[in-house]
């Protein structure tokens, strides 16, 4: 059955009305959002019980999330971002493999294909299996025919194209699996942020908002910092000390007490302040309650660097690139390794 754009995005609008609500933990107040008191009560029921599943979803981690997208899944917002391609009825069956490091870090591949008038083959991430399912059915009070657009599955097969998402090494089995059809293939990446003396403390503590959210486990979290010389590191741990109520979380503390001791067993040189340990490294990815650093003295030159590790970036965070607190609020058109997902899906009849 064909489905309009119009009737897609309208439904999405709605999902995202109460993903709002939800996100900001309010009660049943009668609203007239398409669903019963009961469907809604246990949307802030799976917020609540993730973490029992998935140590690393708390409450406000999901709650981050479900905010977040329903800034992006406003009506305005998404007519405005498919305007720009040459949307029809494409009906391609796209096989998504989700993520799950990061609650609905899948959402924006689902959205993608359903709205490019395709049919969306969901094999889920045993880590964040709940949540969207959750989310799906309330979708389709909204457009029922869209139960014929999005199908989870636990096994892919007979499929038209493949977005994949995962690990180093899980893209070399993706690439062997799936190349024989149009596909997206997505590895690890992470980003950093460039630091300059003349920083405020308020792009300073922002920052820390990109380092810690969702425990550093997205690849938009900055897990290395390029520090102009001469600057304080005290001036660092001084605007991210909001911010110690992580240790409280056991999973988090549990990676850094085995990170630090692994420093302490091997000698290495660090500082910390009770809930992240930083190290001068050049590597662009660090362990879970680490941040690697280094100093620089021409922005230049790190740029010329990052440069030429674009594969393993997804942001760079500075005053001139993505503002500081802002990497885990991307707009629609930041797509995932800089692949323009929408365009990929919307040409597959071509």
């Amino acid at each position: 059955m064909y489905l309009t754009t119009k009737v897609i995005i309208s439904a999405f609008d709605k999902l995202g009305e109460v993903m709002k609500s939800a996100g900001r933990d309010e009660i049943w107040s009668g609203f007239e959002l398409g669903i019963t008191e009961k469907e809604y009560n246990q949307l802030l029921e799976v917020i609540l019980t993730l973490k029992h599943k998935n140590q690393w979803f708390t409450p406000e981690s999901v709650r981050n999330s479900l905010i977040s997208w329903s800034e992006l899944l406003k009506k305005n917002k998404l007519e405005h971002w498919v305007s720009d391609y040459d949307i029809s009825e494409v009906d391609k069956k796209v096989a998504i493999v989700m993520a799950g490091n990061i609650p609905l870090v899948g959402f924006h591949d689902l959205l993608s294909v359903v709205v490019s008038g395709n049919t969306a083959l969901v094999k889920m991430s045993s880590d964040d299996n709940v949540l969207l399912p959750c989310l799906i059915q309330m979708l389709f009070h909204y457009c029922p025919e869209l139960k014929e657009r999005i199908q989870i599955v636990e096994k892919l097969v007979e499929f038209d194209a493949v977005i994949a998402t995962g690990s180093n090494n899980t893209s070399r089995y993706f690439e062997s699996y799936f190349g024989h059809v149009p596909n997206i293939i997505r590895k690890n990446r992470t980003s950093v942020a460039i630091v300059k003396n003349d920083i405020s403390e308020h792009d300073l503590k922002n920052l820390g908002s990109d380092i810690f959210n969702y425990f550093g486990l997205g690849c938009r979290n900055v897990t290395k910092v390029y520090f102009e010389k001469g600057f304080h590191l005290d001036r660092f741990f001084e605007a991210i000390f909001s911010f110690g109520e992580i240790i409280n979380i056991n999973k988090y503390a549990n990676n850094y007490d085995y990170n630090k001791a692994l420093f302490l067993l091997n000698k290495e040189i660090f500082l910390e302040n009770g809930f992240l340990i930083i190290t001068e490294n050049a590597a662009l990815h660090s362990p879970i309650g680490v941040l690697h650093y280094e100093f620089f003295s021409n922005e230049s030159d790190v740029l010329q660097d990052l440069k030429l590790q674009n594969d393993h970036i997804q942001c760079v965070v500075s005053a001139n690139h993505v503002l500081y607190g802002k990497t885990q609020f991307p707009n629609l058109s930041d797509y995932a390794d800089n692949v323009d997902t929408l365009k990929f899906l919307s040409e597959l009849n071509q």
